[in-house]
């Protein structure tokens, strides 16, 4: 059975600030072409939910948060069993700090 794929409000936010970023930086194209891909690539988790890997810096949490990569951005989210979906959390750059990714609430 599949799931549903739900952002949630921070995780959007964080893709708005992608989209708007490249959409200054470069073109609209590539900001979109780069958020369609992110996007893209939580699909694939509504038959696989499991496919992530676990994300270490947040095993502290009550959820078992998992991630995927695309580009140099982490799609990072968690099976809500419960609500029958996959809620995305954060997509979070790759190339910051990582201490900066345990600001999820």
């Amino acid at each position: 059975m599949d799931l549903e794929v739900y952002w949630t409000e921070s995780s959007e936010k964080e893709l708005e600030k992608i989209f708007d970023y490249y959409n200054r930086k470069a073109s609209y194209r590539i900001a979109k072409k780069l958020i369609d891909g992110i996007f893209n690539e939580a699909l694939k988790l509504k038959r696989q939910p499991e496919m992530g890997q676990v994300e270490e810096l947040l095993k502290n949490r009550k959820q078992q948060f998992r991630y995927l990569i695309y580009k140099n951005y982490k799609i990072i989210y968690w099976i809500n069993n419960s609500e029958n979906r996959i809620e995305i959390n954060d997509v979070f750059d790759t190339r910051q700090n990582p201490l900066k990714m345990k600001r999820m609430k």
